[in-house]
């Protein structure tokens, strides 16, 4: 992505993965509209270059892959937004671009100084957080409901695809055994067909789903779709049926039906929408939350079985 210069421009950091950027579309789209007339750059990881084209929410991408130095040239930007986290690991990279205003949660930043801004609440959902970032501090409209994607060329009509079974997660505290995953796939492709997706390193974890849950070969596409490709089976898949991750993002964006497994973390803070075609399961009690980094599956993951996982994906397919 490129942009014409203009002398008013914009820089945002969410240097974070796929569910992190699809959770902060409704507060960028916010800051782009109060950036008409200028543009506004979206410092994030490269690989996410055709999700920001299909959300809209950005003229250009400063691709930066972590929280090291965000790419920037010409005159500092007008506005800095840390739309990545609270602390000074995020604002130190974009003060160091000299803008002429950071708009950050409070907290500490470069030599330990103190940014000022809205509070940080732990107990709040990521797309109201960020909306709430841009509201308070630009006194703007930003609305969390704002989430769904421009449909990719080529997808099929929705519903029209297979139900997608996707076992993966970033972390082991995110991952419903396998074998689970294999009862669920084996007896959802009674009602139709079935296609196991995950990363090039999940392939083997997807592999021994498929084999377990007795699908063809070609049910196999964990590895083989670039993150274009994935965003296009989920806007047509019939139904999305996976745990806390990326995936189940790319579900709500496109409306697609979605069975999503929490544990650690409550569904309050990252689940999807309410109004959406979307059916939660959660043992956790209130807001309690695990490590979402922890090696091995949280005991609120595992209390998850697979005859209510059944029941919600049954239930789905019969409301499509």
């Amino acid at each position: 992505m490129s942009a014409p210069v203009t002398e008013r421009r914009w820089v945002v950091l969410r240097a974070l993965g796929l569910g992190d950027l699809l959770a902060g579309v409704p507060a960028l789209r916010a800051l782009r509209r109060a950036c008409a007339g200028g543009e506004l750059w979206l410092a994030a990881p490269r690989v996410l270059a055709p999700l920001v084209e299909l959300a809209g929410v950005a003229d250009a991408l400063a691709p930066t892959p972590d929280l090291g130095p965000v790419p920037w040239s010409g005159p500092p930007p007008e506005l800095a937004v840390d739309l990545h986290g609270n602390g000074p690991a995020s604002k130190i990279p974009l003060q160091a671009l000299r803008p002429r205003r950071l708009l950050a949660f409070a907290g500490p930043g470069a030599g330990g100084r103190p940014v000022p801004g809205p509070a940080w609440r732990r107990e709040e959902h990521e797309r109201e957080r960020w909306c709430r970032l841009v509201r308070d501090g630009l006194g703007v409209p930003a609305d969390p409901a704002d989430l769904l994607l421009r449909r990719p060329p080529g997808a099929g009509a929705p519903g029209s695809g297979p139900v997608v079974v996707h076992p993966g997660a970033a972390s082991g505290s995110r991952r419903w055994p396998p074998d689970r995953f294999a009862r669920v796939a084996r007896a959802l492709a009674g009602h139709a067909p079935v296609v196991v997706t995950g990363s090039p390193a999940e392939r083997d974890l997807a592999d021994g789903v498929r084999r377990e849950a007795d699908l063809p070969a070609d049910a196999l596409l964990a590895g083989e779709t670039g993150l274009l490709d994935l965003a296009t089976l989920v806007a047509g898949a019939r139904l999305v049926v996976c745990g806390d991750t990326g995936v189940a993002h790319l579900a709500s964006a496109f409306g697609t039906p979605s069975v999503v497994l929490f544990g650690p973390t409550p569904p309050a803070f990252w689940g999807p929408p309410d109004s959406g075609p979307h059916r939660v399961l959660w043992h956790g009690a209130g807001t309690e939350s695990g490590d979402p980094h922890g090696a091995d599956p949280d005991p609120r993951l595992l209390a998850v079985g697979v005859e209510e996982v059944l029941a919600a994906a049954e239930g789905a397919l019969a409301a499509v």
